[in-house]
């Protein structure tokens, strides 16, 4: 029985997907937080608190590393941790460190914190000669709308450390441009009370349509687990309104993005104890990397790849931050696609109806979540806004997408908010 060692998290279905695979692969772990009441405000998916089955649960200032760590040693000479992990984007650098500081498996802290600032892993790439978009990275105003000029019109701005789409707009001229900068000025803090960057981002837009590359890396081999599409929504914001694992391209279009992503893991050095979701554009002039995330993929990405091959990425996300191989066997899961999609909500208000209790026994569906009424609704501007979602899959080809899409036409007709 190893001793994982698990920094927060609990993030989206992760919050049940990363315990179930601690637990069922026979492993215990220890929780460190730095507010506990963060996890108990609201019940996470599933039927049991993931808490009840952690052997200890101790509070600690999670954001100050240079103080964590000291105080993580501490912790290693008396539990004994063979691996450490966590399952938030804001905490990957964080389980980098603590590896690097106990001697623990995992990618280098400097191949993780380039991955997570999109502006370092921008200049990596560039430096690696790996195609990507015209960018600049400013602090400033003046700086700001004179790389935009240079770049060009339209472009996209980007905060250089948040997740989920939050803040990423598309803008038309500077004028939207000084209101997107306001916008990232105004939210100095992110959700886990870590003090963000000033810096902006400023991409080229991209044209093409946009997929993932799920990869597990160990010992040095990156295996390729499959290629998900995507779709956005919600201009000018960038929101992921549905996905369908596998993608339905071209074999050239596959080998395209899965020789992009694996391109840009060696060349940030992600190439051991990693399980990524590297996101890319197949634009007209060729694949070009829009980011490198180096944790699962969200979105229940996991799941539909689950549902279609076998291959459970939490369990192996688990393995190798142990540093063991993961089980990567693809086995008959009767499943030929899987897709979901979620319910954005275009306005704000008070969610008055929405019912797909009848969708629930429809066929070749996998799940159904739906928000209650009475919640208060925003008009979404990132992945954090849903009203809940659809999935379906299908035993005979590509089709789950189409099923999903008719799927939730149907929960839409009944949607009200007021």
């Amino acid at each position: 029985m190893a001793h994982l060692l698990v920094v927060e998290s609990w993030v989206g279905s992760m919050s049940r997907l990363l315990p179930l695979a601690i637990r069922e692969g026979g492993h215990q772990f220890t929780f460190l937080t730095r507010d506990l009441h963060h996890y108990l405000r609201s019940a996470p998916e599933g039927t049991a608190h993931p808490l009840l089955g952690a052997r200890n649960v101790i509070t600690v200032d999670t954001n100050d590393t240079d103080a964590l760590l000291p105080e993580v040693e501490r912790l290693h000479t008396v539990l004994g941790f063979d691996g450490v992990i966590t399952s938030c984007d804001y905490y990957l650098s964080t389980v980098a460190r603590i590896a690097d500081r106990l001697g623990l498996p995992g990618p280098s802290a400097e191949a993780v914190e380039n991955a997570c600032r999109k502006d370092a892993t921008r200049r990596v790439l560039a430096d690696a000669g790996l195609p990507g978009p015209r960018f600049a990275v400013h602090e400033e105003w003046a700086d700001i709308a004179r790389a935009a000029r240079e770049i060009g019109y339209p472009l996209v701005v980007k905060p250089v450390d948040l997740c989920a789409g939050m803040y990423v707009r598309r803008v038309d001229d500077e004028s939207q441009l000084a209101a997107a900068v306001r916008a990232l000025a105004d939210f100095p803090v992110n959700a886990r009370g870590q003090r963000r960057a000033p810096a902006v981002l400023l991409e080229e837009l991209l044209d093409g349509p946009e997929v993932s590359v799920e990869t597990v890396s160990h010992a040095g081999a990156v295996h390729v687990v499959g290629v998900t599409d995507k779709s956005v929504g919600g201009a000018p914001a960038f929101i992921e309104t549905g996905h369908m694992f596998p993608a339905a391209l071209t074999g050239a279009d596959t080998e395209a993005a899965e020789q992009t992503a694996l391109g840009a893991l060696k060349a940030l050095g992600l190439v051991d104890g990693v399980v990524a979701h590297t996101e890319i554009k197949l634009t007209s002039a060729g694949p070009r990397v829009v980011e490198v995330n180096p944790r699962p993929a969200g979105n229940r990405i996991t799941e539909l790849v689950r549902h279609v091959t076998g291959i459970d990425l939490a369990a192996a996300f688990v393995e190798v931050s142990l540093g063991r191989e993961p089980d990567l066997r693809r086995s008959d899961t009767g499943l030929r696609s899987a897709a979901i999609g979620f319910l954005v909500p275009e306005s704000a208000g008070t969610l008055e109806a929405l019912d797909g209790s009848r969708l629930r026994d429809a066929s070749g569906v996998l799940e159904v979540q739906l928000a209650e009424p009475g919640r208060q609704v925003k008009a979404a501007g990132s992945n954090n806004e849903y009203l809940g979602h659809v999935m379906a899959g299908d035993p005979d080809g590509v089709g789950a997408r189409d099923r999903v899409e008719a799927l939730l036409a149907e929960v839409r007709s009944g949607l009200v908010i007021r």
